[in-house]
């Protein structure tokens, strides 16, 4: 069974992001199970690099991140939905995505290995109507899937500054139903990639 967890990385609820990522998820077969989070609901501390250190320990059930890890070995699909801030994902994104470095270490959970194989997506608005400025933003999510041997869905981007502008967004909507059908690539690094045409 597909398990859909989609990460809402907004600081404002119901924002441009989560229209658009709303919308895409409607399209979803109602056997998909989808879970959502919202970040901002549920603050992670400040990320501490203990890749050195040995007191790496699995992260206690009451605390946000346990709630976050266990959603995301839990899911064969995970969404980034977050705004593009200053053309990356948004703070609260980027710390949920940097405690995959600290889960590639916690004892017991083999986040790498469980993680091979499954599907990264991302979806986003932002205030430009030129789409590679959000490459930035596309390469985040790429590298953070092929570094984890997934699969990697693309972003589905929309226009939209002010509440609700997405949806005036005709090309994005229509993008979206179809976002999540298409065939998700195994994920690549550019220069991966980039050796592959040449060879």
């Amino acid at each position: 069974m597909s398990r859909f967890l989609f990460v809402l990385g907004s600081a404002r609820a119901d924002g441009n992001s989560e229209l658009l990522a709303r919308k895409a998820a409607e399209q979803l077969p109602g056997d998909v199970e989808q879970h959502w989070i919202r970040l901002s609901e549920h603050p992670l501390p400040d990320f501490q690099d203990l890749r050195h250190d040995s007191g790496h320990v699995r992260p206690s059930a009451d605390a946000e991140s346990a709630l976050l890890l266990d959603a995301t070995l839990a899911a064969t699909d995970i969404v980034i939905v977050s705004p593009l801030y200053w053309y990356s994902v948004s703070g609260l994104a980027k710390r949920y995505l940097d405690y995959w470095s600290g889960w590639l270490r916690t004892p017991g959970v083999d986040f790498k290995a469980t993680m091979a194989g499954r599907t990264l997506w991302g979806v986003a608005a932002l205030a430009d109507s030129e789409p590679s400025v959000a490459d930035p933003y596309v390469g985040t999510l790429n590298n953070s899937a092929a570094y984890m041997g997934m699969h990697f869905g693309g972003v589905l981007l929309g226009n939209g500054t002010a509440p609700g502008d997405v949806l005036k967004d005709t090309g994005a909507l229509v993008h979206a139903k179809t976002f999540f059908a298409q065939e998700a690539p195994l994920a690549r690094f550019p220069y991966e990639t980039a050796a592959a045409l040449a060879g």
